[in-house]
């Protein structure tokens, strides 16, 4: 497993040793729970934006016990879908995640954390239901999470946090989403790809 972790870096280090790593676009996305129609939608967006890298914060494959079963609910389909973009992935881990859901991923998803060093700040990946203690934030991050379905984008205690919301199965009133982060502009959009909300870091 840490040689799975240590790819992760390595897409990271690359475009560091390039002088690219702050120049690069992430698309950002959370809490697909298994709803192969909503993720073709995020990733045909991920096509027409040209991002580079894609971060996926968590609860891939599993609607969970909690949730409703997505009307586009096929888990073995997700895994098809994102596995051609293995190399172009860096992921941790949901509360809903599994470890057969690895079996059907060609990139790994067993990170509770992954901080991902940029050029004067650090990317904090988590999906979000584990204490924040444990991640050692410092002014100036930013936390990138979801688990709760709902989307935000801003400052607190001296770091910045953002939530995508959810891919398939928003709360809150807010619509399906994704997120996308060039240089220090973080955007998130809704799945016609219309801004909803802005975060200037």
């Amino acid at each position: 497993m840490a040689l799975a972790f240590k790819r992760d870096f390595d897409i990271i280090e690359e475009h560091f040793r390039k002088g690219t790593v702050n120049k690069m676009k992430y698309m950002i996305l959370s809490d697909i729970h298994g709803d192969a129609e909503c993720l073709q939608k995020a990733l045909d967006r991920y096509e027409k934006e040209g991002a580079q890298t894609m971060l996926l914060l968590g609860d891939l494959l599993y609607h969970g016990p909690r949730n409703p079963i997505p009307a586009g609910y096929a888990a073995a389909q997700c895994a098809q879908l994102l596995n051609p973009y293995a190399d172009r992935i860096i992921a941790v881990t949901g509360n809903c995640d599994a470890e057969v859901d690895q079996m059907l991923l060609d990139f790994p998803i067993g990170a509770p954390y992954m901080i991902l060093p940029m050029e004067g700040y650090r990317i904090v990946m988590t999906h979000g239901h584990r204490p924040l203690e444990e991640l050692h934030l410092q002014a100036g991050d930013l936390l990138l999470h979801g688990h709760t379905h709902i989307l935000k984008a801003e400052k607190e205690n001296g770091y910045y946090v953002a939530n995508p919301g959810s891919v398939s199965l928003p709360k809150g009133g807010n619509p399906r989403s994704y997120a996308v982060l060039e240089g220090r502009m973080l955007t998130i959009k809704n799945l016609d790809g219309e801004p909803i909300r802005e975060l200037r870091f």
